[in-house]
């Protein structure tokens, strides 16, 4: 899970994807599953703040530009594993049109984790920092 794995991220991250081990899975998986709508280098679409014509939204950057880092965890994994037009139904929020596909039925709940740390370890140690406690106060605790 994303929160366990930031503490593990030191300040002086490489951008590049890592040779071994399980952020080499998580590169894999964005690489094979994200990067044709969230970009290689996780830069997003173009004006992701925009939406398209039809309302859908935009595939954000998953950067420190963009905003994966202000969800909690279990957002994330939701969002992932669901889809955007499923998470964001079982959140209750309308008027919000995402193209995010589900990938619950194609991604093991492993690569989904490993995914999602491989974003987390590109953002800055504060951007994981802020994420780390939007998931303890989303969590209770």
């Amino acid at each position: 899970m994303i929160v366990a794995a930031i503490g593990t991220y030191g300040p002086a991250l490489a951008s590049h994807a890592p040779a071994e081990g399980p952020l080499a899975v998580g590169a894999q998986v964005y690489s094979v599953h994200c990067a044709s709508c969230h970009g290689a280098d996780l830069e997003g679409q173009p004006d992701w703040q925009r939406s398209e014509p039809d309302g859908t939204l935009r595939a954000p950057p998953h950067d420190d530009t963009g905003h994966t880092w202000h969800h909690p965890g279990a957002l994330l994994v939701d969002y992932v594993t669901l889809g955007g037009a499923e998470t964001l139904r079982r959140l209750g929020v309308t008027g919000i049109a995402s193209g995010m596909p589900a990938f619950g039925g194609v991604l093991s709940g492993d690569e989904i984790d490993a995914v999602l740390d491989y974003i987390a370890s590109h953002w800055s140690e504060q951007m994981r920092a802020y994420q780390a406690e939007v998931t303890r106060q989303a969590e209770g605790n």
